[in-house]
């Protein structure tokens, strides 16, 4: 489908979808507790697989990590996707070729399932928001229609491994923008818009269902949540849930969670936490924590929390903050936090 179809079609259509989406958005969030969506993000486990990595249920029962994880009520998966990633096992993969292939197996499983776009060829966060090495050249103009066929084409190559993703996240803590300096948050905030909602639009235009979540990280910092949002919607900026990071202990969470809220008071979309986690190695202090924000956001109408990568252990990774025991292969006292709250 030529640049111009795609476009035409994006107004007639997609502009529906659109409308339809932000009618019921507080009624989403508003929804019962029993609806709380308890995920993880597990965009590691084919790296982990290919290198040998198997994990053990509490028992110490070698199992399918799909089946370990519905145990604790685990119901949703968060899956990155990078543009161009490279072979390396921690930092690269995550083609959507291979994101695609693993939503396939959670869909099996009977898992719903997030695409997480992060609109480069590695890791981008709140302090990182490079653009793919192909679009770093590009003029406002290239990239825009870059980012229409990037987001269409992956959306097709999810659709045709017969998934239809729940939710998809355009950016990955995007505080300061995207494809950066393009798509800056302080210099160009029009583009950063117009980019955001070119992946918007084509989300729409191939799964119409699917809800599209704004992804920012620290919400204990609620000037700058603000800033972005209050930037964003000023330039007519389209999402249908707002999302965050957050990594703070129990005794932080309640304050945490009610910059959340007035986020959703303030712009009228639901909330959605898709990233937390907590040492390893103090396993009672992460799972207090992980109840506490799950406590916190079902008294607000949060719609649901994902632990990022709980899977992960060494030496795969040095991260240490995940859920899983190196030595035994099974889950810490952590995962009991989803069944406790």
């Amino acid at each position: 489908m030529s640049q111009v179809s795609r476009r035409t079609l994006v107004r007639g259509a997609v502009v529906g979808a659109t409308a339809l989406a932000a009618g019921p958005a507080l009624n989403i969030g508003q929804a019962s507790a029993a609806a709380f969506v308890k995920g993880a993000d597990i965009s590691w486990l084919p790296q982990m697989e290919a290198g040998g990595y198997t994990f053990r249920n509490s028992s110490g029962t070698q199992q399918d990590l799909f089946t370990i994880l519905k145990g604790y009520g685990i119901t949703a998966v968060r899956l990155r996707t990078f543009v161009s990633p490279s072979s390396d096992p921690s930092n690269g993969h995550c083609s959507i070729d291979e994101t695609a292939a693993l939503a396939k197996r959670a869909k099996a499983a009977g898992m719903q399932v997030m695409i997480d776009y992060h609109f480069g060829d590695t890791w981008n966060s709140v302090g990182v928001q490079n653009p793919p090495a192909a679009w770093a050249s590009m003029s406002y103009a290239q990239m825009l229609d870059a980012m229409y066929d990037y987001v269409f084409h992956t959306m097709n190559v999810v659709k045709a491994n017969g998934v239809t993703p729940v939710w998809v996240q355009i950016g990955n803590e995007i505080n300061t923008g995207i494809c950066r300096p393009t798509g800056a948050l302080a210099y160009h905030p029009d583009q950063m818009t117009g980019l955001l909602n070119a992946a918007h639009d084509m989300v729409k235009t191939v799964f119409p269902s699917a809800s599209v979540l704004i992804h920012l990280a620290q919400p204990q910092k609620y000037d700058a949540i603000k800033a972005f949002l209050d930037a964003y919607v000023a330039h007519g900026g389209k999402w249908d849930i707002t999302a965050f990071s957050s990594y703070g202990s129990a005794s932080a969470a309640p304050g945490i969670v009610g910059n959340m809220n007035s986020a959703r008071q303030t712009y009228g979309k639901p909330v959605m936490q898709v990233e937390f986690g907590g040492r390893v190695d103090r396993p009672d202090a992460t799972r207090a924590a992980l109840e506490a924000y799950i406590t916190n956001l079902k008294s607000i109408g949060g719609l649901g929390l994902f632990y990022w990568e709980p899977e992960g252990y060494s030496p795969f990774t040095s991260y240490n903050m995940g859920a899983w025991d190196a030595s035994t292969r099974r889950p810490t006292t952590v995962m009991n936090g989803f069944l406790n709250a």
